[in-house]
């Protein structure tokens, strides 16, 4: 029982519990042992009559000294176990029964060797189960960690196939697209792909249903002899050219949440009876760990899908404005779910005047794409009352601030007057605009100006000029900032690269290429370009 007891204690919050276990078992064998000694010698020495020497040796693990036949030297490092004799109560025995003879001294040896390869078995077992729990433990947290939904699926099935020491595995798994339909895709481990697309899918045969249907494992030693292969027209069993399959392990994967099947891992062998239990455990283990990390991917891409439409069919086009080239971009972010945010505007006011807009919803998700609409639709219907920039920001403040879930939201609102060239701008909380001159000088303008709408209630404007063969850049921080650099840095990178789009012949082009250089491709935010050039 205390043996148990230890596994329970090492493997319980640990992020190593094979070492754990490791070191929990030498430390209790260690006792045991000590534990044998102190018993046999006090037993020695109690029925060589000696009971001083008995209780030091049960109480100290002291050594015997004496012109008798029996010396027992004690090394034990470790307090000894208060129920050291009901544990060793055989070893008693035996020394008792041992000492009437001639070999009493090998007796004892014997029944405490005995004992001792006892643990050392047992010690063995541990192990192996520690190795179980760890490569579980492990495998379990890079998949429930894992959202890309194609490295998921065959990180799962390369971990499965190692584990349970097939020659390959496949992994089949069921995905719905957009018009509701489901289809089937599947990853292979340990073969080519080119070794089964000659292939269709496989079927809802005997062998294969209690996988597709959920009811449960599937083990044989030798599927060719196993009563439920080889009924179904026209191969009636492998197809030709099929790798040779005796041994057959297969698990369903089932949504721990709806009881869905998922899919279901299959596993093959060559010769007969490869798999054991143990794998089946271990298959079954990373099936269960393959279906929590499903369903979260499957939920967060699902849920990302909804909040990018949301948040692209909002984003409007730029329109086309004499005099005025304007390229815009919008990219949701590339990895995990976090879309929905970010968002520009352009909007015609008349006699002249033109309005530019840039700002992010903090948050992510279908809420924030939501909330976006909402600030938007604000700000293009304050801006069409012909408020000023600062009237702007103040009113849609005070919506932000009223609007249920919405925490604050930053954005940038700039109005350009070709009456007499220049740029009325305001700034609620978001990175400045970029100013670049004809002669290719940058400057930045709106730093700091006011807190973000839902949280600030004054936004005092400014005004520059923005004259003919000027170009006005604005975006927002999913373009500059990533996990290896902050803002600072992500800015300065940026002011230098915005020199090229000034010699550049093909902006639309180059607005790309300015993206691609500053992501990665790899942002994990929304991205927001806004670029004006007055002609």
């Amino acid at each position: 029982m205390r043996l148990a007891a230890t596994v329970r204690r090492a493997t319980r919050d640990t992020p190593d519990p094979a070492g754990a276990i490791a070191q929990e078992i030498h430390g209790w064998f260690t006792r045991e042992l000590a534990g044998v000694r102190v018993f046999v010698a006090g037993e020695l020495a109690g029925l060589a009559g000696e009971p001083d020497a008995a209780a030091e040796a049960h109480s100290f693990g002291g050594a015997l000294d004496g012109d008798k036949t029996y010396r027992v030297a004690l090394h034990a490092s470790a307090e000894v176990p208060a129920d050291a004799a009901g544990d060793f109560a055989v070893v008693a025995a035996a020394v008792r029964a041992a000492l009437t003879g001639e070999d009493g001294v090998a007796a004892v040896e014997d029944a405490a060797a005995a004992r001792a390869e006892e643990l050392e078995r047992v010690v063995e077992r541990l192990r192996a189960e520690a190795v179980v729990v760890d490569t579980l433990h492990a495998v379990g947290r890079r998949l429930t960690a894992q959202l890309e939904l194609d490295v998921l699926v065959q990180e799962a099935t390369d971990a499965a196939t190692r584990v349970t020491g097939a020659a390959f595995g496949a992994f089949f798994y069921n995905l719905i697209n957009e018009y509701g339909e489901s289809y089937t895709l599947y990853t292979l481990s340990g073969v080519p792909r080119s070794a089964f697309s000659s292939f269709p899918m496989p079927r809802n045969t005997q062998v294969f249903a209690p996988t597709f249907d959920g009811v449960g494992t599937v083990r044989s030693g030798d599927i060719t002899r196993d009563p439920r292969y080889g009924h179904n027209a026209p191969h009636y069993g492998m197809p030709e050219g099929h790798l040779p399959v005796r041994s057959y392990l297969a698990v369903p994967v089932i949504a721990p949440s709806t009881g869905e099947v998922l899919g279901g891992f299959f596993f093959g062998h060559d010769e007969p009876g490869r798999f054991d239990e143990r794998g089946e455990y271990l298959a079954e283990g990373i099936a269960g760990y393959t279906a929590i990390a499903l369903d979260n991917a499957r939920f967060f891409a699902r849920e990302r899908t909804m909040a990018s439409e949301l948040a692209r069919s909002m984003v409007p086009k730029a329109p086309a404005i004499d005099g005025m080239r304007i390229v815009s971009r919008y990219q949701p972010a590339s990895t995990g779910s976090k879309v929905g945010g970010d968002w520009f505007d352009v909007i015609e006011l008349g006699q002249g005047r033109t309005a530019f807009v840039i700002g992010d919803v903090v948050g992510h998700g279908v809420t924030a794409a939501a909330i976006m609409g909402q600030v938007r639709t604000a700000i293009r219907s304050c801006a069409l009352l012909e408020l000023s920039p600062s009237e702007v920001l103040h009113t849609v403040s005070q919506l932000v601030g009223a609007t249920p879930e919405a925490s604050f939201v930053t954005c940038l609102y700039a109005v350009h007057d070709r009456a007499d060239d220049t740029l009325t701008y305001a700034n609620a909380g978001h990175l400045p605009a970029v100013l670049l001159a004809g002669d290719g000088t940058t400057e930045e303008i709106g730093e700091a100006l006011a807190m973000p709408l839902g949280v600030g209630t004054e936004f005092p404007q400014e005004k520059c000029g923005f004259a003919p063969g000027m170009r006005l850049v604005l975006y927002t921080d999913g373009l500059i900032e990533s996990h290896t650099r902050d803002l600072t840095e992500g800015m300065t990178i940026l002011l230098d690269k915005l020199n090229a789009l000034a010699a550049s012949a093909d902006v639309e082009a180059t607005c790309d290429e300015l993206i691609r250089s500053l992501t990665g491709s790899r942002h994990d935010d929304d991205v927001a370009l806004l670029y004006v050039h007055y002609e």
